[in-house]
């Protein structure tokens, strides 16, 4: 395991610095560094992030649950504080593969996952892959199985050039997450959207989060298309695996009818919805959320 010189890449933290107080680490995947953070000690959770989020998005359970929990955050390859080439895979298959090699080069075992919006393909594909590893599972607002559902302020972001401009060259997808992805404007701080746009400054920065929309698979001629049919046909060997569903309800892009699906697939996962809770349920609910997945781990121990 290659675990990168922190104390060369420590990247600045200008105006959320309160917010997000935790030590970087980086490991090194094939030349390419990915970040992440790394607190307290006991049971792994194993928090992945989706688009156009981070680590950051996890701050607050990670300040909450690192007191009695070892809690690791990662930011994909093109995210964060994470490498972001130019030149790079950036699909899920790749998704997937970097974070099966961050498990192994890590050892991490008996893991609980927390995955949102593309964390949950991403994981739930790791999951797949490397069952053994991973003990319980807590899904919010996300998807790992095929979907024609793909709200119109998404899809216009996928029309050529028009979309390039917007997304990687004006930041619109990651400004309009600041208030369209939450019910609770006023938890959205000076601090809170400096953190959330703090690693997508520029065009070069945004790669992937342009990649992350362009790579949503709606037909078997796209290049994750059988990436996710793979993940979707594995999730019927997980159905062991103790889950939670903690779902933001008024979300307009994973809607209420994923939270279905999911249940339709585990029929015996814990539900729990939260109806004033948008997309970013980590912001509109996280003191709510936080008890609930206590409890779940509480009642699901790992022997």
């Amino acid at each position: 395991m290659t675990i990168i010189d922190e104390q060369t890449k420590t990247p600045p933290r200008t105006g959320f610095e309160e917010e997000y107080p935790f030590a970087s680490h980086f490991l090194d995947l094939d030349g390419t560094a990915m970040h992440y953070v790394d607190e307290g000690q006991g049971e792994t959770l194993l928090m992945v992030h989706g688009n156009p989020t981070w680590s950051f998005a996890w701050r607050n359970l990670i300040k909450d649950f690192s007191a009695d929990y070892r809690v690791i955050a990662i930011d994909h390859i093109g995210c964060g504080f994470s490498d972001k080439p130019p030149d790079y895979p950036y699909i899920l298959a790749q998704h997937i593969a970097n974070l099966r090699k961050f498990v192994t080069e890590l050892e991490l075992e008996k893991v609980t996952l927390f995955g949102h919006d593309w964390g949950g393909a991403i994981g739930l594909g790791t999951v797949v892959q490397m069952p053994d590893r991973f003990a319980r599972i807590n899904l919010s607002n996300t998807a790992a199985f095929r979907s024609k559902q793909i709200p119109a302020r998404i899809a216009v972001c996928r029309v050529p050039l028009f979309g390039r401009f917007g997304v990687q060259g004006m930041n619109l997808f990651s400004r309009a997450a600041l208030s369209m992805a939450v019910e609770k404007p006023e938890r959205m701080t000076a601090a809170v959207k400096a953190g959330y746009l703090a690693p997508y400054h520029n065009w070069q920065s945004r790669v992937a989060v342009m990649r992350f929309v362009q790579d949503i698979p709606l037909n078997p001629r796209h290049p994750s298309y059988r990436t996710l049919v793979e993940v979707e046909d594995g999730l019927a060997t997980l159905t062991d695996k103790p889950m939670l569903l903690t779902w933001g309800e008024n979300d307009w892009c994973f809607t209420p009818a994923f939270r279905e699906e999911f249940k339709r697939r585990f029929p015996d996962a814990q539900s729990i919805r939260f109806e004033d809770a948008g997309h970013y349920i980590f912001e509109d609910a996280h003191e709510r959320m936080i008890p609930a997945i206590r409890e779940f781990l509480q009642q699901h121990p790992i022997s």
